[in-house]
């Protein structure tokens, strides 16, 4: 077994190092930040973020990537929430002749299928013509933001949809009391949604295909392994968890319109990075996925703590990527050597 070097800790950690110096830079600034009321409000806004975070892990685990997640998450938010008003509700954009008051589900399922379907079209553009992973996320990320452009001026008018029934406000928005802490249901969701992952992952073929594929492709296939199928199988599954997401966001924020998930795909892929996910492929845990989506949260909030401009938070953000990307690059190669 090599014995690891000073500068191979350095490397494997210094990402690490980075943000923990970020973090105690917010805390000199704004020692406050260090309140029990400010950790529930990062958990609370993490929650969704981790449920279409574990969507894009497997894609970025399969060697590929995903930029059309934050504009499938805004379809889905859009969709779903224009079906989920109030049945009394004055601006209800469906008459109740129309759509009558739905339970939660039907909405719910909808959208899931329609992700579904989304995101398999995407793996089999990938997985069957070969397209590269990045260049197929940008035409999916166009073809979801165009439906959602389509859907939200046309059938709601180009307002925001707000106004929801009782049940799906709670649904989103309730908490529970243990203790201290006034905890929300959406981190119950989040959890369930990593443990049903963390068994796809670790205790299905489907899981061990998906690492062998990321690993390598080749290989995989020279084993037997239905490259193609896995593939398209951990699209539908991105694409179903991009769904439950927006539902819960729309939901959380009591509102939802077509810009909604801009930025969702830039931070989800980076919270994986930094959580470990190799962008190489091959390589993660979904617990590292959960680390890394709450340590992004917490630079996010903290640097809106203290100040900083939504300007220099994007220029924080980015090099944070970059560095996160390069060192992931540098740890691929040392173990290549």
């Amino acid at each position: 077994m090599k014995k690891r070097t000073l500068t191979d800790i350095l490397y494997d950690y210094a990402l690490y190092f980075i943000i923990g110096i970020l973090l105690l830079v917010i805390i000199a600034m704004e020692p406050s930040f260090v309140r029990l009321s400010n950790v529930t409000t990062i958990l609370t806004q993490s929650a969704t973020k981790i449920i279409y975070a574990c969507g894009v892990a497997g894609i970025i685990v399969l060697g590929g990537t995903d930029l059309a997640l934050g504009r499938e998450v805004g379809l889905a938010a859009v969709i779903a929430a224009s079906l989920l008003q109030a049945a009394d509700y004055s601006q209800r954009i469906f008459s109740l002749d129309t759509v009558p008051a739905l339970p939660l589900i039907v909405p719910l399922l909808l959208v899931m299928v329609i992700l579904a379907v989304i995101s398999g079209l995407h793996g089999f553009v990938v997985a069957h013509w070969g397209v590269a992973p990045f260049i197929a996320s940008l035409g999916i990320q166009l073809v979801s933001y165009g439906l959602c452009l389509q859907y939200f001026n046309g059938v709601c008018n180009s307002n925001p949809v707000s106004g929801f029934d009782k049940f799906f406000s709670k649904f989103c928005q309730g908490t529970i009391r243990i203790g201290g802490l006034s905890l929300s249901y959406l981190m119950f969701y989040a959890i369930a949604v990593v443990a049903i992952m963390w068994i796809i992952w670790n205790r299905t073929t489907l899981g061990k295909n998906m690492f062998a594929i990321g690993g390598n492709r080749e290989a995989a296939k020279v084993c037997g392994v239905n490259v193609k199928r896995t593939m398209i199988i951990v699209y539908v599954i991105a694409g179903i968890l991009y769904a439950f997401g927006g539902v819960l966001e729309a939901g959380r924020t009591g509102s939802a319109n077509s810009t909604m998930g801009t930025d969702y795909a830039m931070d989800a892929i980076a919270a994986c990075v930094v959580g470990g996910i190799s962008m190489k492929g091959g390589i993660g845990t979904l617990p590292g996925v959960v680390v890394g989506v709450i340590i992004f949260q917490i630079i996010s909030y903290g640097l809106i703590y203290v100040g900083v401009s939504p300007d220099l938070q994007y220029v924080v953000k980015g090099m944070i990527i970059i560095v996160a990307v390069v060192l992931d690059n540098r740890k691929t190669m040392r173990k290549a050597a």
